[in-house]
Formats: C-alpha cells, sequence, structure tokens
C-alpha cells in the first residue's frame, strides 16, 4: 500500500507515517519544511519527503505526480496539514481568517482532489481510504479560534458529504477529531497564553486540558493507531465519521 501524508513531518502526521512504514508500506510524507519530513523519512527505506503548500492546486497536483513517481499510485491519504493561532473574534483580520482557512480546509481539499484518481481507481486490492485530521474544534466551539473552528468544521462536513458521494465505492472517507495533543501546535497555544497572560506554563496547560474528563494529554501515537485501524480491512464499513478522541469532551 501506498500512504501519503500532508503534515508528516512532526506531531500526529510524523507518528502515523512511522506506524504506517513500520507496517511495510510505502509512505510519502509532505509538508511546508524540508528538514523535519528528511528527519522523519531518514528512518526507513520505503518513506520519502516531498515539501509542498496545501493551499496551492498546483503544488497538491505536484505532490501527487512526485509521490506516485517514488511509490506509485496512491492507495490511502491522510490529509493532516494545518494550523491555528488563536486571538480575539473582534481582532481577527481578514488576513488571518483567510490564512487559516486555506490550510487547514481548502488544504484538505486540495490534496483530496488531486488524489481522488488514485482512490477511486478499481486496480490492486480496492482498498481506497482518505483520512482527514480534524479536530474536537470542528465538533464544538472554542474562544479565540473562531477561524479554526470555523476550518475544521468544513473538514467535518467535507468528511461526510464524500463518504455519502463515494460510498458505493472502495473508498471509505473519514475524519478524526482530536482534543488537546502532544505536538508544536499545543507548545504553541502554551506559549500564547503566557506571553499574553503572564500565566505560567503549567497553569496554561491545566487551563487546556480542563474541559478533557480525563485529564490527560493526547499523545500523537494515540492518533495515528486511530488512523491506522480506520485504514484496515476491519474498518471496510466506517465511513462518514468524525471520531471523537477527547477524553470524553465531545
Amino acid at each position: 500500500m501506498h500512504v501519503l501524508i500532508t503534515g508528516g513531518g512532526t506531531g500526529i502526521g510524523a507518528a502515523t507515517a512511522r506506524l504506517f512504514a513500520a507496517l511495510g508500506h510505502r509512505v510519502t510524507i509532505a509538508g511546508r519544511r524540508r528538514e523535519p519530513l528528511e528527519s522523519v523519512a531518514a528512518a526507513f527505506a520505503t518513506t520519502v519527503a516531498v515539501t509542498v503548500d496545501v493551499t496551492s492546486e498546483v503544488a497538491c497536483e505536484d505532490l501527487v505526480t512526485a509521490a506516485r513517481a517514488a511509490h506509485g499510485p496512491i492507495d490511502i491519504v491522510v490529509a493532516n496539514a494545518g494550523a491555528a493561532e488563536g486571538q480575539p473574534f473582534a481582532r481577527t483580520t481578514l488576513e488571518h481568517w483567510q490564512q487559516t482557512i486555506g490550510v487547514n480546509l481548502t488544504g484538505a481539499f486540495l490534496t483530496a482532489k488531486a488524489a481522488l484518481p488514485d482512490l477511486l481507481r478499481r486496480d490492486g486490492d480496492g482498498l481506497r481510504r482518505l483520512v482527514f485530521v480534524a479536530s474536537t474544534a470542528g465538533l464544538k466551539g472554542y474562544p479565540y479560534v473562531a477561524p479554526y473552528c470555523a476550518a475544521k468544521h468544513g473538514v467535518v462536513g467535507l468528511t461526510r458529504a464524500l463518504a455519502q458521494e463515494y460510498a458505493k465505492t472502495a473508498l471509505t472517507v473519514n475524519a478524526v477529531c482530536p482534543g488537546y495533543v502532544a505536538t508544536p501546535l499545543f507548545d504553541d497555544a502554551v506559549a500564547n497564553i503566557v506571553a499574553t497572560t503572564g500565566r505560567t506554563a503549567e497553569h496554561a496547560t491545566a487551563e487546556l486540558l480542563a474541559g478533557n474528563p480525563q485529564g490527560r494529554l493526547i499523545q500523537p501515537e494515540d492518533v495515528a493507531e486511530t488512523i491506522g485501524w480506520l485504514c484496515s480491512p476491519a474498518a471496510a464499513s466506517v465511513t462518514g465519521q468524525a471520531v471523537a478522541m477527547s477524553g470524553g469532551e465531545t
């Protein structure tokens, strides 16, 4: 199987790449920064790294072309690229709104669209999977991240629409919706709270995790394992789902 993962250099994307590579799959990881991608790819001979701006249609098409050249047709796509920056809605600029929507929602759309011919092909073993990495912000609202919530709600809607459209094919379409995960994105959120409120990092972390009944920071490997299951033959009847991973928050 050939797995394409965007946002593959760190966090959930890197953990997912390691999982699939360890299972013996061919993996293409993509992202904006070459160095972290190459660091992940270096650990596995079957993994290649490609830089991409997922907000560009041409770049996403070029990514799929490069992935095919390295590993052949794509069987599984994990659209994981994302970004978040918190600020009050009243201070949210149109530029910030468009950037957030561009990376989190338009990027998911462009990634899926570029890879769609491969995901709908009829040769091979027939197993085809598309998994969007959304967020609990796609299932509920959070203050100070209105553009991110809007984008991730859009990703969940896109998931449900595509699952219905392609239900008669071998392609399943699902989203995973984790709460706060131990990734650089979470570190950035903590740093932003510290910078704007003067609270300590420990207090900021506790504040962010207060809505999680388990009170634990989700690990990237937890999310990767769920993605792996959604991409397995055992999940053939699971499509159109937004799988919450939030310790009971949603």
